[in-house]
């Protein structure tokens, strides 16, 4: 780097001229410690010692994806991200499995020592990073929930893909390799794993087409569902829909922050209700929740809407769903000083038109999610 271009376009040529390499603190630390690689420094070396111990047939390569991949899958799990089939949720389940499938199909060991790794690399990083040290218990849990589902689809997902490699002597399809991405949870990146292991490659352009096919048939089923999770904007159904909100905001008052809607369902017999948790509630705590609503519809707050930035938004700490979807100026719903959310609406203009809230069923959605079912009365 050597001028600085002024607002007239004129270049002025800088005191100090300086070289980008690109290098980045790693490999700068690699670089001054001496060391042909950013894995020999200390910042990967426990975690390998560690995989080193435990394994049958160690090999460098395959030690350092897990070190690699762990580590963003801990700081992406702090972030109260959970493993799913979309967005954020898809990157750290294909970073947990991957993991987990060279830990115990690559190196040998005998159980994949995630909680071993994520006590070093919570302990490394607890002075420029306290949240992991203060979210150890929540980044535990939700790689423990992961680890354990895809453990139970493995045995049987390598037994599928001998008998789809027996097929070929160079190619598995797109299809295949979707196959076994959708019944036994193997992400394209553990087939292509395997695949080379095999001397064969896979073809990621028909499985890339089979994804978005997949897709694209999940998201027409969705538009056939209610717009906005409502059913219709009868009066009953705008009074389910503003006890969402009240319900959204008592759930993260019981459960803690991290626990936000993942979607809902709002007919005039019903409310259905999903959220991120990876515990079953307990009767004291589905209690709590129903006693903060009740309590919230009781008080008559004033339910108003207002119109403003996304940053404006963001700065009352407003929650919601998908906030990348919405355009620049948002519609933010506020239930007195309880609640504030993004939402296009139809609501209550008082909470005391809601009435009783009950909750009549709590169970497992999936992976990380719950749902809850609730009436009005």
């Amino acid at each position: 780097m050597e001028f600085n271009k002024t607002a007239d376009g004129k270049y002025e040529p800088l005191k100090q001229k300086n070289v980008d390499t690109g290098m980045g603190l790693e490999r700068t630390l690699a670089i001054l410690n001496g060391k042909e690689s950013v894995y020999d420094t200390e910042l990967f070396l426990e975690v390998i010692d560690l995989l080193k111990n435990k394994s049958k047939h160690f090999n460098n390569k395959d030690a350092r994806i897990i070190v690699d991949h762990m580590r963003a899958a801990i700081f992406i799990a702090a972030e109260d991200v959970t493993p799913s089939n979309k967005d954020q949720g898809y990157i750290l389940r294909r970073l947990i499995r991957r993991s987990e499938a060279k830990s115990v199909y690559s190196l040998g060991l005998e159980v994949f020592p995630f909680e071993d790794i994520v006590d070093i690399y919570t302990n490394q990083f607890k002075d420029e990073y306290p949240e992991l040290s203060n979210k150890k218990e929540q980044i535990t849990r939700t790689i423990l929930h992961e680890v354990a589902k895809f453990h139970k689809t493995l045995e049987q997902a390598v037994k599928e893909f001998e008998t789809i490699k027996e097929k070929t002597n160079t190619l598995i399809s797109g299809k295949d390799a979707f196959y076994l991405h959708a019944t036994h949870g193997l992400t394209i990146d553990i087939v292509k794993d395997w695949a080379v292991k095999g001397d064969l490659k896979v073809n990621e352009k028909e499985f890339e087409g089979e994804f978005i096919k997949h897709q694209e048939i999940s998201k027409a089923g969705l538009k056939k569902k209610f717009a906005g999770g409502l059913a219709d904007h009868s009066d009953v159904t705008v009074r389910g829909h503003t006890a969402t909100h009240l319900l959204h905001q008592a759930l993260r008052d019981v459960l803690g922050g991290s626990t936000h809607q993942t979607g809902s369902n709002i007919t005039p017999e019903r409310i259905r209700f999903d959220f991120s948790h990876n515990e079953k509630l307990t009767s004291e705590q589905i209690g709590k929740v129903e006693d903060i609503v009740n309590s919230k519809i009781k008080k008559d707050l004033k339910v108003t809407k207002e119109l403003m930035s996304a940053d404006e938004a963001d700065k009352l700490g407003a929650i919601g769903l998908f906030k990348d979807k919405y355009a620049k100026k948002v519609s933010i719903y506020k239930i007195g000083d309880f609640s504030v959310e993004y939402c296009g609406g139809p609501h209550v203009k008082h909470t005391a038109e809601i009435g009783h809230f009950e909750i009549i069923k709590e169970k497992a959605l999936g992976l990380g999610q719950r749902r809850i079912r609730a009436v009005l009365n």
